[in-house]
C-alpha cells in the first residue's frame, strides 16, 4: 500500500463529521429498548434506584451522541425523552396487534421477544422522533441497521398511526413520504413506494397512503404520492397498484389460467 494513498485515507479520518460511529448510536437504542421492555434486556434490577440509574446512563449516553451530532442537543434529547411515554404505548399497541394478527404467536411478550416485525417497528419509532427533531444521520443510522438485520426497510420519516402489525415481514418497503393510519396489517415483501426516484421529487410527496384497517398481502407493490388506499381495503399478493382504490375494495391478482394450461401441454 503507497505512502500517498495512506496520507489520503488519513485525510479522510481528519475531515470525518464527529457523528460517533453506527454501532455506538445502536448499542444506545438497544439500550433504550431494554429498558422499555424487560423482554428485551440482559439485566435484573434489584430495586428502583439501579433502575432509574441505568435509565439515566442511558439518557446520558443520548445527550452524548447528539452533542456531537446537531445544535440545540441538550433540549432535543430532552425533547425525545418527553415524548417516549407516548412512543411506549404506541409500541404496546404495535406487539398486541402483531398478537391478534398472528394466529402462530403465543402472546405479547413472545412477539416482543422474537418477532423482527416487532423489533423494526420499535426502531422506526424511536428513529421517527429524532427524525421529527431535525437530528442528521441517527434516525437512518437506526432504521438501515435493523433494516440489514430484518430485511425490513421502514424510513424514519414514514407517518404510521396506531396497531401497526407486519407478519413475517422479510423485503418490506416503507418510503419516506409513506403514511399509514391504524389498524393496517401488512405482509412480507410488500413495497410502498415512489413512481420516480428523480432527485427533483425529493421534497414532494412520493408514497402512498394507507388509511385505516387496511390489510397488504403478500409481495404488492403501491407506488405513488397521490395514490390513496382506502378505509377497509384488503390488498391481494402480487398486485401492481399506482392509482388510488376506494374504501371498502377488494383488489386481487386474477392469473389466466387457460394461458398457464395451454403452456403446461
Amino acid at each position: 500500500m503507497s505512502q500517498d494513498f495512506i496520507s489520503r485515507l488519513y485525510s479522510n479520518h481528519k475531515e470525518k463529521d464527529p457523528t460517533p460511529s453506527p454501532r455506538l448510536v445502536c448499542d444506545a437504542a438497544i439500550g433504550l429498548l431494554g429498558l422499555l421492555f424487560p423482554e428485551l434486556s440482559n439485566v435484573v434490577y434489584s430495586d428502583s434506584k439501579e433502575f432509574e440509574k441505568a435509565y439515566a446512563t442511558v439518557k446520558n449516553e443520548f445527550y452524548i451522541i447528539l452533542s456531537k451530532t446537531c445544535e440545540q442537543s441538550t433540549e432535543k434529547v430532552d425533547a425525545f425523552y418527553s415524548e417516549l411515554p407516548k412512543v411506549y404505548d404506541l409500541l404496546l399497541k404495535d406487539a398486541d396487534a402483531i398478537n391478534s394478527g398472528d394466529p402462530a404467536a403465543i402472546d405479547r411478550h413472545e412477539v416482543i421477544r422474537t418477532y423482527p416485525g416487532f423489533k423494526a417497528i420499535a426502531i422506526y419509532r424511536l428513529a421517527h422522533e429524532f427524525y421529527k427533531l431535525d437530528i442528521p444521520y441517527l434516525p437512518r443510522i437506526l432504521t438501515e441497521d435493523v433494516h440489514s438485520k430484518a430485511g425490513i426497510d421502514i424510513h424514519p420519516g414514514a407517518t404510521i398511526g396506531e396497531y401497526f402489525c407486519i407478519d413475517h415481514g422479510t423485503g418490506i418497503v416503507i418510503g419516506e413520504t409513506v403514511e399509514i393510519g391504524n389498524h393496517v396489517k401488512i405482509y412480507q415483501g410488500v413495497t410502498l413506494g415512489a413512481l420516480s426516484v428523480d432527485k427533483k421529487y425529493a421534497q414532494t410527496k412520493r408514497h402512498p397512503t394507507i388509511e385505516d384497517n387496511v390489510v397488504i398481502y403478500a409481495e404488492a407493490t403501491i407506488l405513488g404520492g397521490e395514490t390513496v388506499i382506502g378505509d377497509g381495503s384488503i390488498i391481494g399478493g402480487n398486485v401492481w397498484i399506482t392509482k388510488s382504490v376506494a374504501p371498502n375494495s377488494t383488489v386481487y391478482y386474477k392469473s389466466d389460467y387457460h394461458q398457464v394450461s395451454s403452456l403446461i401441454k
